[in-house]
Order: structure tokens, then sequence, then C-alpha cells
């Protein structure tokens, strides 16, 4: 059988955007059994109340979903267990330092397959107050409104 090759996105964080200011964004590996691959290879899994962390110097991702295999047996894994990233120590240190500066924290964007591997994009964020969120969305609206008004104009003209 040939090789995988590319990039299959399986699960997006839509939210996090919206939710938090993103600074940096990392690629790690995930430390998976066999049934939570097969799972993320179905197209199965949620980011919606993920969340990563520092510990010892060590990545952890936590409270990712990842549902149990349909024809798994008495080996399936729990959905909701703490996973390990794989990143360089230098990346960790980097990130704890991030993080221990206060107002960061660790958020997963998407799970995708990169040539065969499960991956994890986080990012360092942070949180954005009630009154960013809804700047950026009137941002977002009048740059839309904009563009409608540029293309209805060009239209006139034919």
């Amino acid at each position: 059988m040939p090789r995988e090759q590319g990039r299959k996105v399986v699960a997006t964080n839509r939210k996090a955007r919206h939710d938090y200011l993103v600074e940096d964004t990392y690629e790690a590996g995930m430390v998976l059994t066999g049934t939570e691959v097969k799972s993320l290879r179905a197209g199965r899994a949620s980011l919606v109340d993920g969340y990563a962390f520092v510990e010892y110097g060590e990545a952890w991702l936590d409270a990712v979903h990842i549902p149990e295999y349909n024809q798994g047996t008495w080996n399936n894994h729990p959905p909701r267990r703490k996973r390990k990233l794989l990143l360089h120590k230098q990346q960790i240190l980097k990130i704890h330092a991030k993080i221990k500066e206060g107002g960061y924290t660790l958020v997963p964007m998407q799970i995708y397959f990169l040539d065969g591997n499960a991956k994890v994009e986080i990012a360092v964020a942070k949180g954005k107050k009630e009154y960013d969120k809804r700047q950026t969305l009137r941002e977002r609206q009048d740059k839309r409104e904009s563009d409608r008004a540029i293309s209805a104009r060009r239209n006139m003209g034919d």
C-alpha cells in the first residue's frame, strides 16, 4: 500500500480565533494509541474544550475529545484522556516561559495528518475581552460591506 502524502485535516477549532488573540503557533506530534489513530482517520475528533499545558518539562494536551473506535474491543481508549505532545526541548522551554509570563494560554487549533503522522497545531494565545470580540466582528462586517459596495460599483459600469 502506498504511503499517505499531504495534509488531511481532521478537526479545527474555529472558535479559538474568535476567543483568543493568537501569537505563535507550533506543530507537535501526539502520543496516541491504535484505536485513537483509527478514530482520527475516520475523521472523528472535537477540539472544543481542549487545552494544552507544560508540566515537568513536558507538553500535554488535555480534554480533546477523540471518540471511541466503533470496531474497537475491550482495549478501546478513554475519549478524553491526557495526551503527551512531542516537541523539541527548546520549543517547550520557550512556550513555558511565555505562559509563565501571565495572560497566555496554549490552545489547540487543529488536528491533522501530515504524510501519515497525526499532528496537532497548538497556539500561544491571549484571551480577548468581550469588547475586542465585538470590535473584530465589526471590522469584519465593515470590510465585507465595503467589498460589496466596490463590486456593485464595478458592475454598474458594465
